[in-house]
């Protein structure tokens, strides 16, 4: 589904310059499960973002399909994000006045062939809470919510940006497996950034990032005891 070729991201910071990227190599398949894993600092969140459509780099090329959004304008990537994109971030955005079957609807109403909020929030296990405001809700409701809001306009790509970072570990388990879960019966290719080794088991691959390079590649096909393949 992607295919990202050296891939940089430098941030001018005043006379210094922030190296985010430095010539990244990255696939992604349809259907697939990937971790990014590494430190603070690593280039995740960046590589996550051009991956989105939220950031360009600043050379190298990313293809989606047949797009290349390293060329694509500012319309272009708007169309992008809205018919084959989902995020989910750690913090939760959710509109506070609006119910969680409202929230949901947002996006259902922007885009062609999305689920009903009923059936999004039932595949995420809130089914019972349709009609509760955010503040009625636990953080790791806040986020399935998000969660929801995210997979209802039917994405091809669902990317996560430390989707658990805000929550403690029980509850964190309990978003991850619904991420799985969206990503195992939809088929929806998905990519979630973390701090956190221990997701790796649910994972079909691990990918490493240090200092802007990509530093290992681990496989897990049958999503237990992954093993390492590349270094």
């Amino acid at each position: 589904m992607f295919t990202a070729r050296g891939i940089t991201k430098v941030y001018p910071m005043g006379e210094m310059e922030v190296h985010a990227l430095r010539g990244v190599d990255f696939d992604l398949f349809p259907g697939e499960f990937v971790v990014l894993l590494g430190p603070s600092g690593s280039g995740k969140s960046t590589l996550l973002n051009i991956l989105g459509g939220l950031d360009i780099p600043t050379s190298g090329h990313v293809v989606y399909r047949d797009h290349d959004l390293t060329t694509a304008g500012e319309a272009a990537l708007t169309e992008y994000r809205r018919e084959h994109v989902g995020f989910v971030f750690q913090f939760y955005n959710l509109i506070p006045s609006l119910t969680a079957r409202e929230n949901v609807a947002l996006v259902t109403e922007i885009t062609k062939h999305p689920m009903t909020p009923e059936e999004a929030l039932a595949l995420v296990g809130l089914g019972h809470r349709l009609d509760h405001f955010p503040a009625q809700l636990s953080g790791g409701e806040q986020q399935r919510v998000a969660i929801a809001r995210a997979i209802a306009k039917r994405p091809d790509v669902l990317l996560c940006d430390e989707p658990t970072g805000a929550l403690d570990i029980t509850t964190g388990v309990v978003v991850l497996e619904a991420i799985e879960k969206v990503n195992r019966e939809l088929g929806t290719a998905t990519v979630v950034i973390t701090h956190n080794a221990a997701i790796a088991g649910m994972a079909h691959r691990v990918v490493r990032l240090a200092d802007g390079n990509i530093a290992g590649v681990v496989s897990n096909e049958t999503r237990r005891g992954a093993r390492e393949i590349e270094w």
